[in-house]
């Protein structure tokens, strides 16, 4: 879907969250492939069984990968990414873990390079079935305003 929404519209403390989604051990699989990624904490059970975790962890940048992807369903034809920042993984995901995003503007500002321009800021958090924060991150946009200046 399009929707287009200029920095003027973007409002603190408005949000959304994401439709969930079930990790499973093709997507371990998958993104180790991926990625390289073959640590032991990700893709060795026995190894993990003596863990404090119990069992095999997902790679947190799978969880960022898909937890991202989750709020992937809007286009804003006026703004563009321009990366995350504070990302952390903040507790571990599990095959059989139903994870979700919910998304908030936490800030506006003034884009220092682009004066019609603005940055937004978007704090995003994956939760699992618990409601549990495992992942957090601000992602930031750069936005068009509607009136440019002349």
């Amino acid at each position: 879907m399009e929707i287009t929404t200029y920095f003027e519209d973007y409002e603190i403390g408005s949000g959304r969250t994401s439709f969930g989604r079930t990790i499973t051990e093709t997507d371990f699989v998958v993104h180790a492939g991926h990625t390289g990624d073959f640590f032991p904490h990700h893709m060795d059970a026995e190894f993990m069984k003596k863990s404090e975790f119990g069992g095999r962890i997902a790679h947190g940048t799978m969880v960022f990968a898909i937890g991202i992807g989750l709020t992937a369903n809007v286009i804003n034809p006026v703004s563009f990414s321009y990366g995350y920042d504070r990302l952390r993984f903040v507790k571990p995901v599990f095959i059989g873990d139903t994870i979700r995003t919910r998304t908030t503007i936490v800030e506006k500002r003034d884009d220092p390079k682009r004066p019609d321009m603005g940055r937004v800021v978007e704090r995003c958090e994956v939760l699992n079935q618990k409601d549990e924060v495992v992942l957090a991150a601000d992602h930031l946009y750069i936005v068009e305003r509607r009136n440019k200046t002349a």
